[in-house]
C-alpha cells in the first residue's frame, strides 16, 4: 500500500516510532536496528514501509534500509513466521548476519532471536537458502566467528530486568565487544556504560 513515508520523527517508544507527515502521526513498528538510526527531531526521514492487516489490528512496519525491508519480506515467506517474529529476528541480527547464518546453516545464530527455536531456524535455512542474494557478502563473512548462542539475548534480558528499555540496552550492547565474554561480564560492563550514559 505504501512503499515509503517521508516525515519528521516526533516520538520513539519501545517498539515503534511516530512519524509525522502532513499533520498525521503514523505509528510505525520498527526493528531495534532501525530504531538505533533514528532520533526524535529528525526531519524528512524516509522509512520504507510494509502495511499489514491482522485480526487484532492494522500495523505499519518501517525500515531505514532497503536491505532490511527485503529481508523482512523474505522472512515472511517462511512458513509459520509472521510480521512480529520477522521483526524480532531483525531486531537481533542484521540482514547481513541473517544471510551469512543461512548460508552457513548456522542455526545457533538464528536461534538468538526471540521466538526462533531450532525447528523454525531449520525452516528459515531450508526455505531461504536458494533465495539469498549473496551480493555484499565477502568470503570472510562465511567463516566469521560466531557468538556463543543466546549470550546476547541473555545479557539483553538481564539488563532490561534492571529497568532499562530494550532501546537503551541494545544501543549499549552494540557498542561493546562481547566476543569471548560470558553473560555476567557483559551485564557488568553494560551496566557501567548505562549508568554513565
Amino acid at each position: 500500500m505504501f512503499d515509503f513515508i517521508i516525515g519528521d520523527i516526533v516520538s520513539i517508544e519501545d517498539e515503534y516510532v511516530v512519524l509525522q507527515n502532513n499533520g498525521i502521526g503514523y505509528r510505525i513498528f520498527v526493528s531495534t536496528n532501525t530504531m538505533m538510526d533514528l532520533q526524535v527531531g529528525m526531519k524528512n526521514q524516509m522509512l520504507y514501509t510494509e502495511f499489514h492487516v491482522r485480526e487484532d489490528g492494522v500495523f505499519l512496519y518501517g525500515f531505514v534500509t532497503k536491505e532490511e525491508v527485503d529481508m523482512f519480506n523474505s522472512l515472511l515467506k517462511v512458513s509459520k513466521i509472521g510480521a512480529k517474529t520477522a521483526l524480532a529476528v531483525l531486531s537481533t541480527l542484521s540482514p547481513r548476519r541473517i544471510k551469512v547464518a543461512i548460508l552457513n546453516k548456522d542455526l545457533d545464530t538464528l536461534c538468538q532471536a526471540p521466538g526462533i527455536g531450532k525447528k523454525t531456524a531449520e525452516r528459515i535455512v531450508f526455505e531461504l537458502k536458494d533465495k539469498i542474494d549473496t551480493n555484499n557478502i565477502v568470503i570472510e563473512d562465511i567463516d566469521e566467528i560466531k557468538l556463543e548462542p543466546n549470550v546476547y539475548n541473555e545479557a539483553l534480558e538481564g539488563l532490561m530486568s534492571l529497568g532499562y528499555s530494550r532501546y537503551e540496552v541494545d544501543g549499549i550492547l552494540r557498542t561493546m565487544d562481547i566476543k569471548d565474554k560470558n553473560v555476567e561480564e557483559i551485564i557488568r560492563e553494560g551496566l557501567k556504560k548505562l549508568s554513565n550514559s
